[in-house]
């Protein structure tokens, strides 16, 4: 089903270069934006850079995980799989500094559970953020106004191919055809556990699902002291088909770099870009075209004013985390 997906024609990229440049761009159409305004008090200095706005994703990405990963009840893996993979998609064509992803994470985590069909209603939803039932409501307006603008910038293009069912696949394969391992499920932990961190990479918008599944399992089992090329040749035929078992080697090796060479944003540098991000934020936002902010971008509906003003509501609202 991949193959014939959307997923694979239009957010599965040649290499990082490709990505890269979409996030310049985006950055670059933010800054011209919000110049061509001539507001006192906005000026190039004032704008995050590339690098900047990157260490600002990794920190909302890691607190999109962080809720999953507490989420009650229990969340799938393919709804985190699926809210990562929007909040990464989203912003190649965006800017941070235009949408705050700490709006747009949630709005990710909630479409996420309504496409992959898990259900929880919106109280429930907001109710794992925090107690107090104040903040709950205005975390619920934002993403409520902010759903179809995420749904537009994603091109309507909702369901996403996870690695997970993928990896299950192999494991079943490996029970039924491979009999040289014994007990296939001691490659489950690491196998899980990289696909995790695949999903803090970039590895879902350059490889396919079946790619990355494949990679976990042979990370595993190289893990654990297991030699397994002879089910690369052999159960999977690419013995005789060099050419094949080449690229996937490559393919095998460009996605376990992604996921060494990943770090964790240090805390002080969060903390300065966030300063710069909500001075952008306060600065631009009396300006923002609010039709677009909220989804009418090609239409005429009238959009009503919000109840809730984005200021009102902060990451403080996130640290029962």
């Amino acid at each position: 089903m991949y193959h014939n997906s959307s997923q694979k024609k239009y957010w599965t990229f040649e290499n990082e270069a490709a990505l890269e440049k979409l996030r310049q761009e985006a950055n670059q159409k933010f800054r011209s934006k919000a110049l061509s305004i001539r507001k006192p008090g906005i000026n190039d200095s004032i704008f995050l850079d590339p690098r900047e706005e990157k260490v600002l994703f990794k920190h909302y990405e890691k607190r999109l995980l962080d809720l999953c990963s507490i989420f009650k009840p229990a969340m799938p893996k393919s709804v985190v799989g699926t809210a990562c993979m929007y909040f990464r998609r989203f912003y190649l064509n965006n800017s941070l500094m235009e949408y705050h992803p700490r709006t747009i994470m949630l709005t990710c985590a909630y479409l996420s559970c309504k496409v992959d069909e898990f259900n929880v209603s919106s109280t429930q939803f907001v109710g794992n953020l925090q107690e107090n039932p104040a903040a709950q409501e205005r975390a619920l307006e934002q993403i409520l106004e902010y759903e179809l603008l995420l749904i537009q910038q994603l091109n309507f293009h909702l369901v996403v191919h996870n690695p997970y069912r993928p990896m299950e696949g192999f494991l079943i394969d490996l029970k039924t055809r491979y009999p040289l391992l014994e007990n296939p499920e001691v490659l489950r932990k690491n196998a899980e556990d990289f696909l995790n961190r695949a999903a803090m990479t970039d590895a879902g918008l350059l490889f396919s699902p079946s790619q990355i599944a494949l990679t976990a399992v042979l990370n595993s089992a190289a893990r654990t002291g297991l030699n397994m090329e002879t089910y690369l040749t052999e159960c999977m035929g690419l013995k005789d088909n060099k050419e094949t078992l080449s690229k996937m080697y490559d393919a095998m090796r460009r996605i376990t770099i992604l996921i060494k060479e990943y770090e964790l944003p240090r805390t002080d540098e969060v903390n300065i870009y966030k300063q710069k991000l909500e001075r952008i934020h306060a600065e631009c936002a009396p300006n923002t075209n609010l039709k677009r902010k909220h989804g009418y971008e090609d239409d005429d509906h009238v959009v009503k004013k919000p109840l809730i003003t984005e200021e009102e509501w902060t990451d403080e609202d996130l640290d029962a985390l």
